[in-house]
């Protein structure tokens, strides 16, 4: 209407140029006149009075919109666009586990003699946790060191004397082979029996007594206790290689424990620098701290680990973003607003990447553009529209 409006305007003034009091000339005179500051004047002349003609139409389109029935726009719901930091997560899941998570088995056979300590106990590391008769071991060890002291004070006499030159040198050399071999003896004698009493490897919690005092018990073949140790806990998880290039040590990650109800907002602590070949994944750890009660290894946890971020980027919900059958997509864009009206625009926009309900908008909309967030399925390029509610 507002165009139509002007067009016939321009036309009433050219009307009036060229039917005036005879002072006036026609355009068609002015032009046949083929003189150039002439035809230029008459065109600043035109142009002067299109423009107040224009400022005059529009006071008059706005006193005219107080008439038209608003009840009839389609009423949206709107919001200013702001940007901020977009973030993208992916899930996983993973395992609570403990390097020092340990099966003790007996190093030596016999009958497990004494046991010191009962489920969850807390041990030092070296301390004594049971031990193994050792069938007489110990007199024969007795018997051993008595020879080997003997063989000794042989040896350092035959010594002395050998220093002395007195005596033959092999005298001095079977003493010193006697001895040694006696004092080797000795030591594998020692390292066996020690082999008889287990005693912790860490310090932990005894997790489980397998088996009863009173036991015959064979190396690599009964395991005796369970050791845990509960303070250097971590999570480990499997990644999809796709993640390889975005997820790195330091990466941001979000730990969930549903069966505790812990949620803990860290980072990852190490990435393995290979991909297993049986699923094409590698491994990720995430240090746990020990306060959290009641944490056990093979606990179950979910992971949110950042593979994205884009700093200060337009960021809109993702539900109003529309798609056109060419591919394109859009959203309506607020332009003269006013009084709640406004008329909606297409707006043509790059998105980025998605993550729980938002979009990232790469290009296509600025900070504080206002956008159509509900109502925006129906509407029409250029349509007017009521506002009721602004969020922003």
């Amino acid at each position: 209407m507002k165009a139509i409006t002007t067009t016939l305007a321009f036309f009433a003034l050219l009307i009036l140029i060229s039917c005036g009091k005879g002072k006036e000339v026609s355009v068609d005179e002015v032009i046949e006149n083929n003189d150039k500051k002439e035809l230029q004047a008459l065109k600043d002349k035109l142009y002067h009075q299109q423009r107040d003609l224009s400022l005059e139409l529009e006071k008059v389109d706005a006193a005219l919109a107080a008439f038209e029935d608003k009840s009839r726009y389609t009423l949206i719901e709107a919001q200013n666009v702001q940007k901020k930091d977009f973030r993208h997560f992916i899930k996983v899941q993973g395992n609570v586990t403990t390097d020092e998570n340990l099966l003790i088995y007996p190093e030596f056979s016999g009958v497990l003699e004494k046991i010191y300590v009962r489920e969850g106990d807390r041990v030092n590391k070296g301390q004594l946790l049971a031990t193994i008769n050792d069938g007489g071991a110990q007199n024969q060890l007795a018997e051993m060191k008595a020879q080997r002291d003997l063989a000794k004070t042989r040896f350092e006499r035959q010594e002395r004397l050998w220093n002395q030159n007195i005596g033959s040198e092999i005298q001095f050399l079977e003493a010193q082979t006697t001895y040694e071999q006696l004092n080797n003896s000795v030591k594998q004698m020692q390292s066996q029996l020690n082999k008889s009493e287990i005693r912790a490897p860490f310090n932990g919690v005894v997790d489980e007594v397998i088996i009863d005092q009173g036991q015959v018990v064979s190396p690599s073949q009964n395991a005796i206790f369970r050791i845990v140790n509960l303070q250097e806990m971590y999570v480990q998880a499997n990644v999809p290689e796709t993640y390889v290039g975005s997820i790195n040590q330091g990466s941001r990650a979000i730990v969930q424990l549903r069966a505790l109800g812990v949620e803990l907002d860290t980072q990852i602590n190490r990435v393995s620098s290979h991909i297993e070949d049986s699923n094409r994944n590698f491994r990720v750890r995430l240090n746990l701290p020990d306060s959290i009660p009641n944490l056990k290894p093979n606990l179950i946890a979910t992971l949110k680990i950042n593979d994205y971020t884009n700093e200060e980027v337009v960021v809109i919900p993702e539900n109003i973003l529309q798609e056109t059958a060419a591919g394109e997509f859009y959203v309506y864009v607020l332009k003269d607003i006013k009084d709640n009206t406004a008329t909606a625009t297409y707006n043509q926009v790059v998105p980025g990447r998605n993550y729980r309900g938002e979009i990232e908008i790469l290009e296509g909309l600025s900070a504080d553009d206002r956008i159509v967030t509900e109502g925006a399925r129906t509407l029409k390029r250029g349509e007017k529209v009521s506002i009721s509610t602004t969020e922003k």
